[in-house]
């Protein structure tokens, strides 16, 4: 969606709103904490940081998109399954609309899970990696497009 619409145009980036970038990743880290949170399963969370990208089109000195890769690794291999189906079944009680769900065409036909959180304008995938040694959730977390306060610049890290 653009920044003028109410977001009935699937497939576009939304705005997010005005924040310095520093801010906005410290904000989509706080999603991620929140997806662990639902996850369920005993495990560890990889320690990752959130970096910048640029919003596609618009001037990389005044937007950017904040992007979160991590990992969950479960305690044991077998709980893989129960900690997908957890996300699939607790996304959309927490404001998540589940885009996209199944076997992508890789050979490990690896399962895929795409959700949008229309409210906090933020995206996610999940990739549930059952044959990686050890298994894990690969999760990505990605804002809308933010514009910095007036007179800023983005900070890129």
């Amino acid at each position: 969606m653009t920044d003028s619409d109410n977001g009935n145009d699937s497939g576009k980036v939304p705005f997010a709103g005005v924040s310095t970038s520093k801010d906005a990743a410290d904000a989509v880290e706080k999603i991620s904490s929140g997806l662990y949170d639902l996850i369920s399963v005993k495990g560890k969370a990889s320690d990752s940081r959130a970096g910048v990208e640029e919003c596609a089109g618009k001037d990389r000195d005044t937007y950017f998109r904040i992007f979160h890769p991590w990992s969950f690794y479960p305690a044991s291999a077998s709980e893989l399954d129960d900690a997908m189906r957890q996300l699939k079944r607790e996304l959309p009680k927490h404001g998540w609309k589940i885009v996209d769900y199944g076997p992508d065409t890789s050979r490990n036909k690896n399962i895929n899970l795409t959700a949008d959180n229309d409210a906090k304008k933020v995206g996610v995938n999940i990739v549930q990696m059952a044959k990686n040694d050890p298994p894990k959730l690969s999760l990505t977390v990605v804002s809308g497009c933010y514009k910095v306060p007036d007179g800023q610049e983005v900070e890129h890290f």
